[in-house]
């Protein structure tokens, strides 16, 4: 078995000639890499100039890998193929990325409220450069379409699906949420062809959530995953993958930075649907909008 790199010294090198936007896609696809592929990639990190000054023919001879394992490698980290990868390798002058820090426990409460902030203002600025808007587009036009939309998060990212069920409901669309996970199972058994599902994960790999998820692509549902590892198993069971970038290693384990980006995808998706609002949502908007003002001194 090959040894895998840690990333993490490479992320936080202030000295790093490859660019930070790279670096967050290789961290997102890496231990998913195939052992050829990881050979590559490992070759790519440890030696980035000759990997960007070379022919992708030359360069397979120096990694000792086919000259299909590097265009594969590019297609899993979201370049069309060598060429573009080897221009987004390294770093330019205007790059102005600020490192992720992590939090330890000798830490002032000032450093911890600046790095808390810092790697959630980060995670938003990876997420945005690494957006595919083709599939938020087609994200965009399935929820426009559905009968039904079924949210899906398990722990801290039910947080994000509840929110999701909020907004959207606050227009009259037929969202349905629940933290129970047999009634997300019975709701998934209940969706049909057109109806769609937005699963949340950072892993990918929530058994909870990729069950209901199978449930209802069963069914014929649309799934719609926000996710920070395109090569997980919750992204290949999406027909849509909308993933973002934060990268967060911190001696408290879970954190909310991971949560923020999915919750601005959420809030991307929910105005872009706003915008193509016809005179029924417009309606159903200004019924909530009127209401809720009950709630208020």
């Amino acid at each position: 078995m090959i040894k895998m790199i840690d990333i993490a010294p490479y992320i936080n090198d202030p000295n790093s000639v490859i660019s930070h936007k790279c670096l967050v896609k290789v961290n997102a696809v890496y231990k998913s890499l195939k052992s050829a592929e990881r050979k590559a990639t490992d070759y790519m990190l440890t030696h980035p100039i000759e990997f960007a000054n070379n022919t992708v023919v030359d360069l397979a001879a120096l990694v000792g890998c086919s000259q299909a394992t590097i265009v594969r490698v590019a297609h899993k980290l979201g370049f069309s193929g060598y060429v573009e990868l080897k221009k987004a390798l390294l770093r330019t002058k205007d790059d102005s990325d600020v490192l992720y820090e992590a939090i330890s426990s000798e830490d002032s409460e000032m450093d911890v409220v600046r790095k808390v902030f810092q790697t959630s203002i980060q995670a938003i600025s990876d997420t945005l450069n690494i957006i595919d808007i083709s599939h938020y587009e087609q994200a965009v036009q399935a929820l426009q379409k559905a009968g039904k939309v079924l949210f899906v998060g398990t722990g801290d990212a039910s947080t994000v699906a509840m929110t999701g069920y909020y907004k959207f409901g606050r227009v009259g669309i037929n969202a349905i949420f629940s933290q129970d996970y047999d009634i997300q199972l019975i709701s998934a058994s209940q969706l049909k062809k057109g109806d769609v599902v937005v699963a949340i994960s950072h892993s990918g790999r929530t058994k909870t959530v990729i069950d209901v998820v199978r449930a209802a692509k069963g069914e014929g549902a649309t799934i719609i995953s926000i996710t920070n590892f395109p090569m997980s198993t919750l992204a290949k069971l999406s027909n849509i993958s909308l993933i973002t970038a934060a990268y967060v290693k911190n001696v408290i384990g879970e954190i909310m930075t991971k949560r923020i980006p999915a919750l601005c995808i959420i809030e991307s998706l929910y105005v872009s649907l706003t915008r193509k609002m016809n005179m029924d949502v417009a309606v159903a908007m200004e019924k909530s909008n009127t209401i809720l003002t009950t709630n208020k001194i």
